[in-house]
């Protein structure tokens, strides 16, 4: 699959599953989970959103011709995977009294892959420029 591709298939399918998870979160979760929790789980779909966006903007501004777009799309991609879905993990594993100790760290993996494919994005203007 092409990284254009790729960048709006996931953009939209993280967008139409934020939307869904906020909704749970709002209305089934708001229930079951303390208000920390529900917290982080809002931060995971805020976070999931806002990437989705970018992942839509960039898979239409973006030329895809080097590999640095590549590796960018591919960090926003997994960040989000492994950041927002270790989240809601977490979060749902807590509700029902079972937290799941092994995505401790992973949480903090998918923050660094977004922040590298920030990273990515601001060098790619910089770039441009030098």
């Amino acid at each position: 699959m092409g990284t254009i591709f790729m960048a709006q298939l996931m953009g939209a399918l993280y967008g139409l599953l934020a939307v869904i998870f906020g909704a749970f979160g709002a209305h089934v979760l708001k229930k079951k989970l303390t208000p920390e929790l529900l917290q982080s789980f809002e931060t995971g779909v805020k976070y999931q959103m806002y990437h989705a966006i970018v992942l839509l903007v960039l898979s239409f501004n973006l030329n895809f011709d080097k590999a640095l777009d590549a590796w960018m799309v591919n960090c926003f991609i997994f960040g989000t995977l492994l950041f927002s879905f270790s989240i809601y993990a977490l979060c749902w594993g807590a509700a029902k009294g079972n937290k799941p100790r092994f995505l401790g760290p992973v949480t903090p993996l998918g923050g660094l892959l977004l922040v590298a494919g920030w990273a990515l994005l601001l060098y790619s203007f910089v770039s441009n420029l030098i």
